[in-house]
């Protein structure tokens, strides 16, 4: 699993922080201070948590499975 933040497009909701703090550090003015990280299996489900908290959508959860790319987060509308 991956996860991959589009970070120019935070706007400082911090709700990724409130539910990973670990896992979603926060710059000196509240924006998200990563513009991704490859979680432990410990860590996927908070990786995934503090994704689906927040409100823009700008943080994607992705895994690879057998070669190719999936997302998992947000739901890719058809």
């Amino acid at each position: 699993m991956k996860v991959r933040i589009q970070k120019a497009q935070c706007v400082g909701n911090a709700r990724c922080q409130a539910v990973a703090p670990d896992l979603y550090p926060l710059d000196d003015e509240g924006y998200i201070d990563t513009d991704g990280f490859a979680p432990s299996a410990a860590q996927q489900k908070h990786a995934l948590n503090g994704a689906k908290a927040c409100p823009e959508r700008i943080i994607f959860v992705v895994e690879n499975e057998s070669g190719e790319e999936r997302q998992l987060w947000p739901p890719i509308r058809a």
